[in-house]
């Protein structure tokens, strides 16, 4: 066996692992911190704050006597509240409300003595810190981004192969084939009545004067961003990879490529890619996905995986901040739409359980998302921290979402379930929690 070939997989796996563990403590770290710093706010003391599971490697304690550390297994984290027996809040540590029975100062800083507005609170707030990271992070990545300057103008040219001339940083947009560019809003209506040709003539203002230039189709068949995990980034497929052909086939409109690929039925490939002057050839067979809808709903469709878009960058202007912050909340409104539509017509059979990912597909997403750059991963954390924000919510015992039922049934009772009743709820959600996990294992393994 050649043990240095062995080295670069083993280094892919190191770096896949590495970008799993720093997005995931991310996201359990300000989960977590939501729980307690809510906790502290409504007078409950937490004993300990942990990111990870296991042996401790480090820990200190605050002022305020809560042990700060981290655990070996780098896998989630946890609050640990005064009076509960666990880090789950799962049970009562008898022993110590024993000890403060008739001291109501100490209890009310315990968790089991504390009211249920502040118990509620405490535990709902892990999710919502979560939801309030993703705003934030996409936010804050539409305020660094911009938005597109009206009328649409050319910041630098992309790599292309028929790109050679004539559009220079500071070009506007007028026309293009004749067609008048009314407003940047209607631009990819435009194009797509235009008919498909290699080349096409602008008409462009520079400095001051308008004239006619001559320029590839508007969206090339240009891989502008390739996907973590798609058949595209298996196959070698790298972002500013031009699409010359499909299995002999000469294409040069991103539309063209998207249809030759969706009639494919998952069948294998060769693409005729032109990158920085040369050609080369990669095969790859597209993957059938199930992409959630804007109106609700799912469609499914073959796909490679890539990302296309104009044969140039276009200029930006600052956004503002409130734009900003709606584009947050939409974005973040949107993969909780989507997350919860996809489960519902995953369990329906409308779409494949293969939609799923676990452990593995997850560490596979974020080193490939790492690979491209700070700002895809960032962006993958955004996602991620929906998502676990999401699942946390669920009304199964053992998540943030079980307590908030208990509470509920509490505040409707006047009293919290048994501790019989909690003991056998609790088990049911450890189960069906666990095979969740197995389930998405298999998919990891299974799933094509």
């Amino acid at each position: 066996m050649d043990i240095l070939g062995l080295i670069p997989s083993f280094g892919n796996v190191i770096f896949t692992l590495a970008a799993f563990v720093i997005a995931l403590s991310v996201i359990v770290a300000i989960h977590e911190y939501g729980h307690y710093i809510v906790g502290r706010w409504s007078g409950i003391h937490a004993e300990v704050f942990s990111i990870g599971f296991g042996p401790v490697l480090w820990s200190r304690h605050d002022k305020r006597g809560t042990r700060w550390q981290i655990a070996a297994l780098p896998l989630g984290g946890y609050v640990k509240f005064l009076g509960d027996a666990d880090a789950a809040s799962a049970h009562v540590d008898q022993a110590t409300m024993d000890r403060l029975e008739g001291d109501k100062d100490a209890l009310r800083h315990t968790m089991p003595g504390a009211p249920l507005w502040a118990r509620a609170a405490t535990v709902a707030a892990g999710p919502v810190f979560n939801f309030v990271l993703s705003i934030i992070v996409f936010a804050a990545l539409a305020l660094w981004q911009g938005q597109v300057r009206e009328p649409l103008t050319v910041d630098q040219m992309l790599p292309h192969p028929v790109s050679e001339a004539v559009f220079e940083p500071g070009d506007e947009i007028l026309a293009i084939a004749g067609t008048e560019i009314a407003e940047l809003s209607e631009f990819r209506d435009t194009v797509d009545a235009l008919p498909r040709t290699p080349e096409m003539e602008y008409t462009i203002r520079r400095e001051g004067s308008e004239q006619t230039v001559t320029g590839p189709y508007p969206y090339p068949s240009h891989a502008v961003a390739v996907q973590p995990g798609s058949a595209a980034e298996a196959a070698g497929i790298l972002a500013g990879d031009v699409v010359l052909a499909v299995d002999g086939a000469p294409v040069f409109a991103f539309e063209d490529m998207r249809e030759i690929v969706g009639a494919s039925d998952g069948s294998e490939m060769t693409l005729t890619i032109w990158r920085d002057g040369e050609e080369l050839e990669l095969s790859l067979a597209p993957k059938r996905v199930d992409l959630p809808l804007a109106e609700g709903g799912f469609e499914t469709r073959w796909l490679i995986g890539v990302t296309g878009g104009l044969f140039f960058e276009p200029q930006t202007v600052g956004r503002g901040v409130l734009s900003a912050l709606d584009y947050g909340v939409s974005q973040t409104g949107f993969i909780i739409r989507s997350s919860l539509s996809g489960l519902y017509h995953v369990i329906t059979g409308a779409i494949s359980s293969c939609n799923l990912s676990g452990p593995i597909g997850i560490a596979e997403t974020s080193g490939a998302a790492a690979s491209q750059g700070l700002n895809s991963f960032i962006f993958f954390i955004a996602v991620l921290s929906t998502a676990v924000g999401l699942l946390n919510l669920f009304p199964i015992p053992v998540l943030d979402g079980g307590h908030l039922v208990f509470y509920a049934y509490e505040a409707v009772s006047g009293r919290p379930p048994s501790d019989k009743a909690l003991r056998v709820m609790m088990a049911a959600g450890l189960t069906i929690m666990l095979s969740l996990m197995l389930f998405a294992l298999s998919n990891d393994l299974f799933c094509p």
